[in-house]
């Protein structure tokens, strides 16, 4: 597996890999990981890893991409990716986002070995938000071409939504049969918590991840800011592994600083921010992919307001509240109708955790990604040269 990211970090792509391979380990795989020196702290990882450089660096890195990663980072992880399927017998690669796809598509040239691409996202949705004014327009045009080139140059595409994939088949040209949907998973044993802290009189919202442009804050807070005009009790937290520095001014012209808690992230201590919540929020109004975050409070059991383009697993009125893109009165209404119904958020809690619990773990997750390699691996020992992969003991 190459992740062209931190790892471990507690966000979607790195979380996805971490999981993915070790629920493919515990089905019985060998999986090794190549990826950056780079960490959100020293924890262990549950599958040898190989890093760029051996002294490793504890650092949040920001999302998205920057010259550090594009001109040192990923050629040292290509040449890293290289030394590793030299030194041992694989049967394929599995590469994570584009960045992964683009740091093994030598390496898979010279080994001769099929090359999975898992499509977490598409780059004419998630370029533009790194830029702003003309360059968006530009970045959208440069991401919808990438999105066309680059993952037919893979054996397979695994995509984490159906609107991905279904966006790679119709707009781009990708034959049905090379693209797969393995969702994310979660775990949802690690969201339950027995005695819940105690009420305080208060009706707490809770925002939790990155605080990337894409994440359409802004939103959130006028959202909040109109909802506290009705009711003066209402806190939002803020539990964020970024700085609130780019917010602080728009919180304080909107008059809801006061209201607003912002703590560092942890995944630790998640579950019991998220008990102490009664409402999660989720502003994203466009998400190709799945926000882990969504997953993260469907297994906490919380009434979820979401902006329609990232309610990839809710059903309005049963899952929870889905507000239309951009709608910052339908957002506030929604906050204020669970605020005064804690009996509908307690309902929409419940059956989001039902949901998550039967139908997304990475168990599921890794079931499903073995008919792809299974194929992949048929299709290459059948080849007149052998076999493109070299037969190894995964």
């Amino acid at each position: 597996m190459v992740a062209a990211c931190p790892m471990p970090a507690r966000r979607g792509t790195p979380l996805r890999i971490e999981r993915l391979a070790e629920a493919l380990t515990a089905r019985g795989h060998h999986v090794e990981l190549i990826t950056y020196h780079v960490a959100d702290g020293p924890q262990p990882l549950g599958v040898p890893v190989h890093r760029i450089f051996r002294r490793p660096v504890y650092w949040r890195m920001p999302v998205g991409p920057s010259l550090r990663k594009l001109a040192l980072y990923d050629p040292a992880l290509a040449w890293k990716l290289s030394r590793v399927l030299g030194a041992r017998r694989f049967d394929l690669i599995h590469a994570h986002h584009v960045e992964g796809l683009l740091v093994s598509l030598p390496a898979r040239q010279l080994h001769r070995m099929p090359l999975v691409y898992d499509a977490h996202t598409m780059l004419s949705a998630e370029l533009p938000s790194y830029a702003t004014g003309l360059a968006r327009s530009v970045l959208g045009e440069l991401g919808g071409w990438l999105d066309g080139a680059l993952p037919r140059r893979a054996d397979h595409v695994v995509a984490v939504t159906t609107d991905i994939r279904d966006r790679l088949v119709s707009a781009h040209g990708l034959h049905p049969d090379r693209v797969s949907v393995v969702t994310n998973g979660v775990e949802t044993d690690r969201f339950r918590v027995e005695t819940p802290p105690p009420r305080d009189g208060l009706v707490r919202l809770i925002y939790t991840g990155t605080l990337a442009q894409y994440q359409n804050v802004d939103l959130l807070l006028e959202a909040f800011a109109r909802a506290r005009q009705a009711r003066q009790d209402l806190r939002l937290c803020f539990s964020v592994s970024s700085s609130f520095g780019p917010y602080e001014a728009t919180a304080r012209r909107l008059g809801v600083r006061d209201a607003i808690e912002v703590l560092a992230d942890g995944f630790s201590e998640l579950p019991l921010r998220l008990a102490a919540s009664a409402i999660a929020v989720l502003p994203r109004i466009s998400c190709p992919g799945i926000p882990q975050k969504l997953l993260n409070y469907m297994a906490a059991g919380k009434a979820i307001v979401a902006s329609a383009g990232s309610a990839k697993l809710l059903e309005h009125e049963r899952t929870g509240l889905v507000v239309a893109n951009g709608d910052v009165a339908g957002f506030a209404d929604a906050l204020l109708r669970l605020a005064a119904h804690p009996e509908l958020a307690e309902a929409l809690g419940t059956a989001a955790r039902e949901t998550v619990a039967k139908e997304f773990s990475w168990e599921k997750a890794a079931q499903r990604l073995e008919p792809v390699y299974e194929g992949l691996m048929a299709t290459a020992q059948s080849a007149p040269d052998g076999g493109s992969a070299r037969r190894g003991h995964a």
